[in-house]
């Protein structure tokens, strides 16, 4: 599989990293971190997390791909992942999480789905996104809207209660467009008052 990486103006998501794991291994097991994902924090020693952590980057699967995003000076921040890939039907769940609180709430999270997306729609067979997300973590619904996703249906999994969320590529597209347009309006209404 060749090398993963692309660059936005806040976040680089790039391939994962043996070097990760400690980063990882932290924030699986931080109780306010394993709720955002619906999870218990998790037990295992670092070791043990470790040597499956490396056997997972040595066995790649074609239904799932994690990353790492990486702030521009290079910082690993947190992790994203698409999973679940339906190729017949086009379809994969994605997934991400900003393990480093200094970097809530200031787009990075929502950048590095974008880049994600951008990949999924352009370089894979996907006509549609989806995820889940927890009903009362409003600070993730309002990210992934940003990002183009829609609210359709409450779902029950494990005792937790989710939003489902999707994106079509049609509507992608369509975001797209809407996205370059008002670039152009603005470098029109620049141009025109200098």
């Amino acid at each position: 599989m060749d090398e993963f990486c692309m660059q936005g103006e806040k976040v680089v998501i790039r391939e994962k990293r043996l070097s990760d794991a400690a980063d990882d291994h932290a924030w699986r097991c931080d109780p306010e971190l394993a709720q955002l994902d619906a999870a218990t924090p998790l037990r295992m020693s670092f070791d043990e997390y470790t040597r499956q952590f490396n056997q997972e980057l040595e066995h790649s699967s074609a239904w799932s791909r994690r990353f790492g995003i990486d702030n521009l000076e290079g910082k690993h921040i947190g992790n994203c992942m698409y999973y679940d890939t339906d190729y017949f039907r086009g379809s994969a769940e994605l997934g991400i999480l900003v393990g480093d609180r200094d970097y809530w709430g200031g787009g990075y999270g929502s950048e590095a789905v974008k880049l994600l997306l951008y990949y999924m729609f352009t370089e894979m067979p996907m006509k549609k996104v989806y995820l889940h997300t927890l009903d009362w973590n409003h600070r993730a619904q309002r990210a992934f809207e940003k990002c183009g996703f829609k609210i359709i249906r409450p779902v029950k999994r494990g005792g937790w209660e989710f939003l489902y969320m999707e994106l079509t590529r049609d509507r992608w597209k369509e975001l797209q467009q809407e996205e370059e347009d008002r670039i152009a309006r603005a470098k029109a209404k620049e141009a025109s008052s200098s």
